[in-house]
């Protein structure tokens, strides 16, 4: 019968060690600077005797799962730990691919800039055909459709695709939600809405049943879209009561230069 071998005992965390932290802390700081290093996470006891590391978490930037270890030890009888090592190790998954993205989900509202190309894709919900969106019936023939873009194409007319029902749905709703909504701070403390406001144009179509344009240079919404509820202090109903008064001419013209002195 094969005897198995005793189990190890799980190493005993050393008190005066693990209460080491500013030291450990110290030493940290004295490798990466204060400002790389976080809260203190934990303190674990190491194989050995009166061995501990302490964990930190790491604010470097591109190091999101990484964390400082300051491994501590005290010799037999000391009364104070001192530090044995420093170093920036990574947690389980700080050297793990994220997930996979694909392209249309990672991009965001505003990426796309100067000198960059976006594709819209040929069956994007938010686009229609301009030009038979409403004259073909749903189950007309392909060959009409074809036929009919081509006509279009040919005598020059039209957009080839405008947007569909759904998207002027969407904007109504993000414009609602955004910064151009009513619902922002700026609104609801606006002496009137932008409904009333001489510098509001609405748009055209649909959409203008509730949207329109700031054009007051000192709004902070000028030349952006803005709700018929939105506002600001730019109303152009505030108006100053009391204009500059023109001042009388002066008792003694110090200005104005005599010609006869200078002939």
């Amino acid at each position: 019968m094969v005897t198995p071998p005793p189990r190890a005992k799980a190493p005993k965390l050393d008190p005066i060690a693990a209460a080491a932290v500013d030291l450990a802390r110290e030493a940290a700081n004295g490798v990466s600077g204060p400002e790389a290093v976080g809260e203190h996470v934990e303190a674990v006891a190491e194989p050995g005797d009166r061995v501990v590391t302490h964990y930190f978490e790491c604010l470097l930037p591109g190091y999101p799962d990484w964390h400082w270890a300051v491994t501590t030890v005290r010799a037999s009888r000391a009364k104070l730990a001192t530090v044995n090592e420093v170093s920036l190790l990574p947690k389980e998954q700080a050297l793990l691919a994220p997930a996979w993205v694909p392209w249309e989900e990672r991009i965001q509202p505003g990426d796309v800039g100067p000198g960059l190309l976006m594709a819209t894709p040929d069956n994007d919900p938010r686009l229609e055909p301009g030009f038979a969106a409403t004259d073909l019936p749903a189950d007309a023939d392909t060959s009409e459709w074809v036929q009919l873009r081509t006509t279009v194409a040919e005598l020059g007319l039209g957009r080839e695709r405008v947007l569909s029902r759904y998207g002027r749905d969407e904007a109504a709703e993000r414009w609602i939600a955004g910064p151009p909504g009513p619902g922002d701070e700026g609104s609801r403390e606006a002496p009137a809405n932008c409904g009333t406001c001489g510098y509001f144009v609405p748009l055209r179509g649909s959409l203008g049943t509730l949207f329109g344009a700031c054009a007051n240079k000192y709004s902070a919404s000028d030349g952006r879209v803005v709700h018929l509820d939105h506002g600001c202090g730019a109303h152009s109903d505030v108006v100053e009561k009391s204009r500059a008064r023109e001042l009388p001419a002066p008792v003694f013209d110090t200005i104005s230069l005599d010609e006869g002195l200078f002939d």
